[in-house]
């Protein structure tokens, strides 16, 4: 079945919806909350013994019991959720910054384990395994030819430190199978994804998300970029839908003089918790530009109302996604956790950035991301809609707006042409890097022994993966014309070769190399 272009931001928006929600942790001081006794619960926990004990079929009371919190949840604000076992445990350890592994990038092509690429000096890189293989065995246990849940798949290739794992790999190229034995190690999942330089005075850093280590990874990466030379820095929060508000505070420290105010919160007893920076930021003078796009949430907008508010830097690209809302964990025997809304966060001149809702009704909420697309505002400012009623002045006395996202201080628009939308969310996601592995697969050769600036001039104006990418989606039931979009395609595509190729410096190095609002910072 062929998937119409115009649900494919639908498709999309759904899956950054989910993002944002658990992207949107917000690490409040933790305390184990108090509960009353009340006849509710009595009433709940009788109920389900009934039925424990008494129901004609057996019925797997905890469901019941998810099922219930989830609706219970369901009817208070979009960002109070019940998260699985499942979910709960990747999302923990995505947050806490590392994992014990072989360390490879991977996904399943024909039913089967394909290498991308290992991590670089990783456990499986050390043990020689190499782009493209296929891992068909972990010990004895087979990985190929049958689909296997994700647990079970990380549960093989994860362990406990310093254990080993026998892999049995097809090499491709040689057209042999390996044995190799792997020492499971600590395997670092970086949200810092790259720090360098734009020109002789300007760096850059892509922050993914805000985990417990993002704010060391930060300062290591400041450090690194003022010994090259750095007097104007660009962060992206493009595409971060937040976490850790501690992370965007350290962040915001490094940057704002001392006792400059980051960010306020404020619960239901009218309790006001302020954050000040500190005299210990290491970049407190240079020129700041933040990024952000409709996607931005969360602790990317503490981060960016931040530096808007004290008006230490410019704001570039597009309305942010408005998420104001703090959540406090609460953990479960069983691995699963909910996170309750206990509070509003507001931006140093007391704005809240927090879009509408209405209680038990998330789905129009997060349709309102998708309306953006629809109704023009991400190709021209003027189609944001700001209200009046809600001027706030920053501490030159600038107006700016609460009650729906941060309002970018340079508006730049989507890149690709009015109604291609779908290939914006596309170029996103990872059909781009499994359409370039696959072709590796099938020639790796033909890049072989060349370098970086050799390989920039094989891909320049080459129509022939622009092509070979259309069938690829078309073949996937996405029908997209790239006509009318070639160039940004052939950078993405370009930029996900030299990733797989290279490394993430040099894909970025491509990538940013025409990004308009990489122009903006650098033509100011």
């Amino acid at each position: 079945m062929k998937i119409n272009k115009i649900y494919i931001p639908i498709l999309f928006f759904t899956c950054i919806a989910i993002g944002i929600v658990i992207g949107g942790l917000i690490n409040y001081p933790s305390s184990k909350p108090s509960f009353a006794r009340n006849n509710y619960k009595t009433k709940l926990n009788r109920l389900l013994d009934f039925i424990d004990n008494e129901y004609v079929d057996d019925v797997k009371t905890d469901s019941i019991v998810d099922l219930t919190v989830t609706n219970i949840l369901a009817n208070l604000d979009p960002h109070s959720v019940y998260v699985p076992p499942n979910e709960q445990t990747a999302v923990a350890e995505s947050m806490k910054g590392d994992f014990v592994g072989i360390g490879i990038n991977f996904y399943s092509f024909n039913d089967t384990i394909a290498v991308i690429k290992p991590i670089e000096n990783g456990p499986a890189a050390r043990a020689g395994i190499k782009e493209g293989d296929r891992i068909l065995y972990a010990d004895n246990f087979k990985l190929f030819g049958k689909k296997l849940k994700n647990e079970v798949l990380y549960s093989k290739l994860k362990g406990e430190k310093d254990s080993e794992v026998i892999l049995t790999i097809y090499r491709k190229s040689e057209k042999k199978q390996l044995k190799l034995k792997v020492i499971r190690d600590v395997i670092p999942i970086k949200s810092v994804d790259v720090a360098i330089m734009l020109d002789k005075s300007t760096g850059y850093i892509k922050i993914n998300r805000f985990a417990e280590t993002t704010g060391q990874e930060f300062h290591t990466a400041l450090l690194k970029l003022k010994n090259n030379g750095l007097n104007s820095l660009v962060i992206d929060l493009r595409e971060n839908g937040g976490g850790f508000m501690e992370m965007a505070i350290q962040i915001a420290d490094e940057l704002l003089k001392d006792k400059e105010l980051i960010v306020f919160t404020k619960n239901k007893k009218g309790k006001i918790d302020k954050t000040f920076a500190t005299d210990n930021g290491d970049f407190e003078t240079g020129k700041v530009a933040v990024l952000i796009d409709e996607n931005s949430a969360s602790a990317s907008e503490i981060l960016a109302g931040a530096i808007q508010d004290n008006d230490r830097g410019t704001i570039i690209g597009r309305r942010s996604f408005g998420k104001g809302l703090v959540q406090r964990e609460m953990n479960f025997d069983d691995g699963s956790a909910v996170r309750l809304t206990i509070a509003r966060y507001y931006t140093p001149s007391g704005r809240s950035i927090q879009k509408p809702y209405k209680k038990g009704d998330s789905k129009d909420y997060f349709k309102e991301s998708e309306n953006r697309f629809e109704n023009g505002e991400l190709y021209e400012k003027g189609k944001i809609k700001i209200a009046d009623s809600l001027k706030f002045k920053t501490k030159k006395g600038r107006i700016v707006y609460g009650g729906g996202g941060i309002v970018p201080d340079i508006f730049v628009p989507l890149e690709v042409s009015h109604g291609d939308e779908s290939l914006e969310y596309v170029l996103q996601t990872g059909i781009v890097g499994h359409f370039v592995f696959e072709q590796l697969d099938n020639n790796r050769s033909s890049f072989k022994g060349l370098n970086f600036e050799q390989f920039q001039v094989k891909m320049i104006n080459n129509d022939f993966y622009v092509n070979q990418f259309e069938k690829y989606l078309s073949k996937a039931g996405l029908e997209l014309d790239l006509n009318k979009n070639k160039a940004i395609v052939n950078r993405y595509i370009t930029a996900e070769f030299a990733r797989q190729l290279f490394g993430e410096n040099q894909y970025y190095e491509i990538v940013l190399k025409e990004d308009k609002m990489i122009k903006k910072v650098l033509e100011k």
